[in-house]
């Protein structure tokens, strides 16, 4: 092909991306701007994957006219919490004695989106809430949309899983005595003013939160096995054009993203692996999904996975 063949099918890639996302631009020069960022990142990817050496695929998304550093700016920011101490407390679903060997007796996948307690992926959703629907559903058997606008609007955390501290939102929810339903105070994904009467009525609390300890994938997957957990990554490299696959790309330990840990399992070629619902809605990743590499030779699992996991008490 061509450089001008190659330059042309690339323009029309961006026209079509353009159209599929609706995104439009002030000017051509703010276009041609995109167009050049939209370009490497196409040709990164379109090489990534020919590669074929990777147990994972990237695609174009949505994110895709973004340099690294706007998209780190823009949809990142979390912060590690300063306080929050590792509790003695048992992991509330089930007793002590369950738990204890729980590494032998564990089955080797679990899947709480397969149990009925995880509630669809949105752009922008609530990780904590995430975690918070996982164990309601858990000790009552229903589960409940619990509103993560509510959570937008009122706790302070103007972003999200995107940004403030990781253990803000529980904070909060403890502080308002529970949450409301989401039908009662839908999503928009945006940050609004918060609404005290839907405040107000709550349908689901939580007690407290805990620490699973710090550092130890296999305490991170007692505690998964049990319920769904909020935990702190690094979101970098290739991670931000994730597709399909187990991802073992590269990555650090600065924390600046949260999601939920909702399961684990090992691949058809033998890679362990956390499942991780993330927010950036459905069209990302797998319908909203990644599988991070579990088990790596770092205490701090792949991204810091394992350094912050925090867990809602009933």
């Amino acid at each position: 092909m061509s450089h001008t063949t190659h330059e042309a099918a690339i323009i029309a890639e961006h026209e079509a991306w353009m159209s599929k996302y609706g995104r439009t631009y002030a000017n051509e020069a703010e276009k041609n701007k995109r167009f050049k960022i939209f370009k490497e990142n196409f040709e990164y990817i379109h090489n990534f994957n020919n590669a074929g050496n990777k147990t994972y695929k990237l695609s174009i998304n949505k994110y895709s006219d973004l340099t690294h550093d706007e998209f780190v700016a823009s949809r990142t920011g979390y912060k590690v919490p300063g306080n929050v101490a590792p509790t003695s407390s048992p992991l509330s679903a089930r007793s002590i004695a369950e738990v204890t060997d729980v590494i032998a007796n564990a089955p080797t996948s679990w899947n709480w989106t397969e149990k009925g307690a995880v509630t669809p992926v949105k752009d922008q959703g609530g990780c904590a809430v995430a975690a918070m629907e996982g164990i309601t559903k858990i000790k009552t058997g229903v589960l409940l949309p619990l509103s993560e606008q509510q959570v937008l609007d009122c706790s302070g955390n103007q972003q999200g899983c995107n940004g403030g501290y990781l253990n803000e939102a529980f904070n909060y929810i403890i502080w308002n005595k529970g949450l409301t339903m989401e039908c009662y105070y839908p999503y928009t994904g945006r940050q609004g003013t918060c609404d005290p009467v839907k405040q107000a009525a709550v349908v689901a609390k939580i007690s407290n939160y805990g620490l699973v300890p710090q550092y130890n994938e296999q305490e991170l997957l007692k505690a998964v096995w049990i319920q769904p957990i909020m935990v702190g990554i690094e979101v970098s490299g290739d991670f931000v054009y994730y597709s399909s696959g187990v991802f073992t790309g590269y990555c650090g330990t600065s924390i600046n993203h949260a999601v939920a840990v909702v399961g684990y399992g090992t691949s058809q070629d033998g890679i362990d692996y956390w499942l991780v619902k993330n927010s950036w809605g459905p069209d990302w990743g797998e319908r909203g999904y990644i599988r991070m590499q579990r088990n790596v030779a770092a205490p701090a699992g792949l991204c810091g996975i394992a350094i912050w996991p925090l867990y809602p008490i009933v």
